[in-house]
């Protein structure tokens, strides 16, 4: 899903995919390697400031620039184009059905008629864009039609930074689609690529936990919990007297003394299984399921040393973590151990960046 920022031919030029999270910015750069799949090029990861990102806001513009500008030169690449993303709660998302085989200018028509009775705010304040999904489940004379808006403040916002910073955005998306897109390279590395499988999409970010489960690449539940790393790098930051920053980047290398793993790492980890089981316990009594074939753990925190283990055995569920670049080459300016540890939390960056595939 997009909202498009200019003509942009995904084929014709490279693109790297920027994602701007409350705790750090994430770039990545694919190609292609040939023979149908993706090789990386690049990637790096610039830790952001202390409340330059809160709840999806960019607070600090200039800050944001800056860090997004260290970002791209870390990437040592002459690439500008990117592909960037709105948080999904800044995005207002409605799928409708519509009769199959209408002019794209009808269906515009269609689309605006139908924003204007969920949207709570004047057309002319929002960035509008809609996308056909596909044949209505229901009557193969009809089409399932998903509409996104977004205020065009927050919109703007986004493409600030990214300018700012000397880059030239080409294509909007929303976070929540980019790692679904990323998603699904990871389904075809489950047993019999997670076909009928229910598989429980775990993002842990800084602040929030998003729960999305799957079957068949359809969602089937989402919810989103308030639980995230920063509480763990400000107890750090506590603990070893270090800057919020300083404590960041130490998290992130796994490079902290021997008392953080007793004293910190371990309850952190049980506290976050804790509410992943209790995330689960909300789905099997909303719905018609019972169980959870495999736990996909992804974000920031599924870089932690342990973590797959520590939710496997709470929750009795095969868990692995999340690593959409497992079957791509990587180019020479790639260092694979640290791919490795990083590709977790590269999941919006590794969807956008795959926008330049787009047919």
């Amino acid at each position: 899903m997009q909202f498009d920022l200019s003509i942009f031919n995904p084929k014709a030029r490279s693109l790297i995919g920027l994602d701007i999270s409350s705790s750090a910015v994430k770039m990545v750069e694919l190609a292609s390697d040939g023979k149908g799949g993706y090789r990386v090029e690049r990637y790096s990861i610039e830790v952001l400031p202390r409340d330059i990102v809160s709840d999806g806001n960019i607070v600090n513009l200039e800050a944001a620039s800056e860090s997004v500008r260290r970002a791209w030169k870390k990437l040592a690449t002459s690439t500008r184009d990117v592909a960037i993303a709105l948080p999904a709660s800044h995005v207002i998302t409605k799928k409708i059905i519509v009769a199959a085989g209408q002019r794209e200018a009808d269906l515009e028509v269609l689309v605006e008629s139908e924003a204007n009775q969920y949207i709570p705010f004047a057309l002319d304040e929002v960035n509008l864009d809609f996308q056909v999904v596909g044949p209505a489940p229901s009557s193969p004379d009809e089409i399932e039609v998903l509409i996104a808006a977004s205020r065009k403040e927050k919109v703007e916002e986004r493409v600030a930074v990214a300018e700012s910073a000397g880059l030239k955005p080409r294509v909007l998306d929303v976070e929540s689609y980019a790692v679904l897109a990323a998603f699904h390279l990871i389904e075809a590395q489950l047993p019999d690529a997670g076909k009928g499988q229910i598989i429980a999409l775990v993002d842990v970010g800084a602040n929030v936990m998003n729960l999305t489960v799957l079957r068949n690449g359809q969602q089937l539940y989402v919810r989103e919990q308030a639980f995230g790393g920063n509480q763990l790098t400000q107890d750090i930051a506590r603990l070893f007297s270090m800057s919020f920053e300083e404590a960041e980047t130490e998290k992130r290398r796994n490079n902290l003394p021997e008392k953080y793993e007793i004293e910190l790492l371990r309850p952190f980890l049980e506290a976050m299984a804790l509410e992943l089981s209790r995330a689960l316990q909300f789905f099997f009594t909303s719905t018609q399921f019972n169980q959870i074939n495999h736990i996909v753990l992804a974000g920031g925190c599924a870089v932690l040393p342990s973590v797959d283990q520590v939710v496997a055995s709470r929750t009795q569920i095969n868990t692995i973590i999340a690593n959409p670049f497992a079957d791509m080459v990587l180019s020479d300016r790639v260092r694979s151990n640290s791919l490795l540890t990083d590709a977790s939390s590269l999941m919006v960056a590794c969807g956008l960046a795959l926008r330049r595939f787009d047919e």
